[in-house]
């Protein structure tokens, strides 16, 4: 039986990927989260069980991650990364910490595997490093070979990671899946992202928050499916290999607060406050390569934005 390490695996998006590698494969799985803020063990599937002998749990840093301490792995899926711009703007040490001397030290995990047994090194990026799409103009929407140009600490930090992971490969051969994917929603999504903001506001009656103008455009995806489409990419018997992950489904942010007191059948006041600095207008990708791979991927949005659960 294979042995998968999940780091960030309490997070928003990884425990939804540990939920679904649970349930889709006979892997044993191994947890790395430090428990911050941003992860709570809440969102360990409900059925994994305490004496669960596919399941482990480490609270611990991946930078005190070694692989003594580890069986044989196969897979490496890194989720684990201090994630909100915002506090990327106010401190950015944890950013370089978390997301780039974390990430060089799962490579030297990788490294130290059985080449025999270890197959792929998963590194969960984002379309942030690509930066603004409406000041760049080059193209309407960004393919994987587009030139990385971060705007902030955070997508910095993961243009970083991915640069370690492309040199680790070269270097020592380790296979790698770099996945770059849009915004997530969906249930169990920390409080302050975007749409639990507006979800809440609206709910209780309070203004939303907006920052500048709410024209900036983003596109979501559902968590569900992007960990159903990376799981399938990981297992794609091509090795070493970048995808966008997108949905196709773009909004303005004032248009998700539309959309979204509509859903709640409750109006919804705004509260414009100044625009957060270096902030991105656009984000957009061209998930092409990805779409090449329909028969094989089943690559379709199963849940469209903003249904049901893209508030909880």
């Amino acid at each position: 039986m294979k042995n998968i390490l999940i780091t960030g695996g309490v997070g928003f998006i990884g425990s939804r990927f540990v939920k679904h590698i649970y349930n889709a494969t006979d892997y044993n799985i191994i947890v790395v989260d430090k428990l911050t803020y941003a992860a709570d063990s809440y969102r360990i599937p409900e059925n994994i069980k305490e004496d669960d002998t596919r399941f482990k749990m480490v609270i611990g840093d991946i930078n005190d991650l070694s692989s003594d301490s580890l069986p044989d792995i196969s897979y490496i899926v890194n989720f684990a990364a201090e994630s909100h711009v915002d506090n990327s703007i106010s401190d950015g040490r944890p950013f370089v910490r978390s997301n780039i001397e974390g990430v060089f030290n799962l490579l030297e995990v990788a490294k130290a595997q059985n080449k025999d047994i270890f197959e792929k090194f998963v590194q969960v990026s984002t379309d942030e490093v690509y930066g603004d799409m409406e000041e760049r103009r080059e193209a309407l929407e960004a393919d994987e070979s587009f030139s990385l140009k971060p705007s902030s600490y955070y997508s910095a930090s993961k243009a970083a990671a991915e640069m370690l992971v492309l040199s680790a490969h070269r270097t020592f051969n380790i296979p790698y899946l770099i996945t770059r994917c849009c915004n997530n929603f969906g249930p169990g999504q920390h409080k302050e992202k975007f749409l639990p903001t507006v979800f809440n506001s609206i709910k209780e009656g309070l203004p939303v928050p907006v920052y500048g103008d709410g024209l900036q455009i983003r596109e979501w995806i559902h968590v569900d499916d992007h960990v159903r489409i990376m799981e399938e990419l990981m297992h794609l018997e091509s090795t070493s290999e970048i995808y966008n992950i997108g949905s196709g489904y773009l909004h303005t942010n004032l248009e998700v607060i539309e959309q979204m007191a509509h859903a709640l059948a409750k109006p919804a006041s705004i509260t414009h406050v100044d625009d957060r600095l270096g902030h991105d207008r656009k984000y957009a990708l061209d998930c092409k390569k990805l779409q090449a791979y329909k028969g094989d991927l089943h690559f379709e949005p199963l849940q469209k934005f903003l249904d049901s659960e893209s508030g909880n």
